[in-house]
């Protein structure tokens, strides 16, 4: 009586059309780390001849020759784990769901700010600078909260662009990282 292993240990088969997309999509990948800036490139985990591969390939200007560093990039990314480069772009992309619940959370706090005098006080308690060493960058920072909210209410009523609510998201953004 011979055993036959199940079916869930047997090693899945992917068909050629597949293996090639698979392919496609790691030197996709691949471009996408190209275009990074180096300062955002060294925080990525990779070997050290991927990232050499793709810093040059950075340096490649003619066509014909920067292709072909893409498909050796690409052929290089065979051999790394994609989920934690692509996790990495999906976060600075804002694709990621905490970034985006975040942005959310912000984009809230600037409604309840412009509607609600009492919210700026509620959200500087929860976002207090404990920077002891500078005070009066503390007060400047409320001022200038005060008078974004302001104009922001003004250009709301006015019909204006919403230059100061925008300006406003900006530094609700700076205050919260």
């Amino acid at each position: 009586m011979s055993v036959q292993p199940e079916f869930s240990e047997m090693p899945e088969e992917i068909s050629k059309t597949q293996q090639k997309q698979l392919m496609h999509d790691l030197q996709v990948l691949g471009e996408a780390l190209v275009a990074l800036p180096i300062a955002k490139l060294k925080q990525i985990e990779m070997p050290d001849n991927l990232r050499e591969a793709i810093m040059d390939a950075q340096r490649i200007t003619a066509h014909g020759g920067r292709r072909r560093q893409l498909q050796y990039v690409g052929k290089l990314m065979r051999n790394v784990d994609p989920e934690p480069i692509q996790h990495k772009l999906d976060q600075w992309n804002g694709n990621h769901n905490a970034e985006t619940a975040r942005l959310h959370k912000l984009e809230n706090w600037r409604q309840r700010l412009i509607e609600d005098d009492a919210a700026l006080s509620e959200f500087l308690a929860l976002h207090a600078n404990t920077d002891v060493q500078q005070p009066s960058k503390n007060v400047a920072d409320v001022q200038h909260l005060r008078n974004l909210i302001r104009n922001a209410r003004k250009e709301a009523s006015l019909n204006k662009p919403p230059k100061s609510s925008r300006e406003l998201f900006k530094v609700l953004r700076e205050m919260d990282e």
